[in-house]
C-alpha cells in the first residue's frame, strides 16, 4: 500500500498522485453479489436540481456489503482483496465453508488465505466480528452497529477506527475517530481490527477532470457570481459578500443547526467530537 508519483508530463499530472494498489489480489468482482446502480445526477422525477455539484462521473457497479456479519459460528476463508468504486477502502471476499459468498469490508492486514468468523465465542483477531461485550478493551474495531442487528453504521471509512474505552453494565463506552465518545449496547457487534487503505487522505486529485469521474461537478463561488444568482453576489471590486458564508436559498454554510437537538441518541454522546460546542460546528 502507497502513493504513485509519476512523472509531470502535464500541469495535471504533476500536481497529482495515484494509490499503487499494491494490497490488491485480484481485478475481478464476484458477479452474483453486484448489480447496476442508476444515477440521478443530483435530479428528481422532474429534473429539477435538488442537490447540487452532482453529475457525469464513471460507471460503477455496486457490490452488496456485508455489513451484519451474522453468520455465527461458520469459518470463512479471505478468498480475494478488491477494489470497491463506491467506498474508499477495500473490501474482501469470503467463502463460507457452507459455500456461501459475502463481500465485507477489508481490514488492514488481512490476506489471502485468512481466515475469518464472526460471533460471540470466536477469538477476537482481525477480521472477526463479535459483540461489544466480548471484545477486550482498548482493542481497535470498525463497522459497529448502533443497534443490535442493524448492521455497521460506524467507522467505515477507509483507515479508520474506534478504540473501546468502558464497559459498565448493559453499555460499552467507544472513543469514535472524530473524538466523540459515545455509549452503545453491548449486544451491538464490531469487527476488529482497522480499515484498510489508511493512504487514502494522502491522494491529491491534482485536477478537475478527476474528481469528475467521481461525479462531483465543478462549481463557481457565491461571491464570484452576480446578486441575482446568489446572496454573496455582486458589489464593486473583489468584495466579500458582506455576510456569512451560505448557500443559493441563505442556509448557514458554517455553524448551522444539522442535529436534532431532541434526537434520542443525544443523552448516549458522553463527550461531543472536536470542534464542536453543544453539538454544533464553531463558526
Amino acid at each position: 500500500m502507497g502513493i504513485k508519483i509519476y512523472k509531470p508530463t502535464s500541469a495535471g499530472r504533476r500536481n497529482s498522485s495515484v494509490n499503487d494498489f499494491a494490497d490488491l489480489t485480484t481485478d475481478r468482482r464476484e458477479k452474483s453479489l453486484c448489480y447496476r446502480i442508476k444515477k440521478s445526477g443530483g435530479r428528481n422525477h422532474s429534473g429539477m436540481t435538488m442537490v447540487r455539484f452532482r453529475g457525469g462521473g464513471a460507471n460503477r457497479i455496486y457490490r452488496l456489503i456485508d455489513f451484519k456479519r451474522d453468520k455465527d459460528g461458520i469459518p470463512a476463508k479471505v478468498a480475494s482483496v478488491e477494489y470497491d468504486p463506491n467506498r474508499n477502502c477495500y473490501i474482501s471476499l469470503l467463502h463460507y465453508s457452507d459455500g456461501e459468498k459475502r463481500y465485507i469490508l477489508a481490514p488492514e492486514g488481512i490476506r489471502q488465505g485468512d481466515h475469518v468468523e464472526s460471533g460471540q465465542s470466536c477469538e477476537p483477531r482481525v477480521g472477526n466480528a463479535m459483540p461489544l461485550e466480548a471484545i477486550p478493551g482498548g482493542l481497535e474495531v470498525h463497522n459497529i452497529e448502533m443497534t443490535a442487528g442493524q448492521g455497521g453504521v460506524l467507522v467505515r471509512v477507509a483507515g479508520s477506527a474506534a478504540r473501546i474505552v468502558a464497559k459498565e453494565g448493559n453499555w460499552v463506552t467507544v472513543a469514535l475517530p472524530s473524538g466523540e465518545m459515545r455509549m452503545v449496547r453491548k449486544e451491538c457487534r464490531a469487527t476488529v481490527g482497522r480499515l484498510s487503505n489508511a493512504d487514502y487522505q494522502n491522494i491529491v486529485w491534482g485536477k478537475a477532470g478527476r474528481t469528475r469521474h467521481k461525479g462531483r461537478r465543478g462549481h463557481v463561488r457565491g461571491k464570484a457570481q452576480n446578486p441575482v444568482s446568489h446572496p454573496l453576489g455582486g458589489g464593486e471590486g473583489r468584495s466579500n459578500g458582506g455576510r456569512h458564508p451560505c448557500s443559493p436559498t441563505g442556509v448557514l454554510a458554517k455553524g448551522g443547526k444539522t442535529r436534532r437537538p431532541r434526537k434520542i441518541s443525544n443523552k448516549r454522546i458522553i463527550r461531543r467530537r472536536r470542534g464542536t460546542i453543544q453539538g454544533q460546528q464553531k463558526v
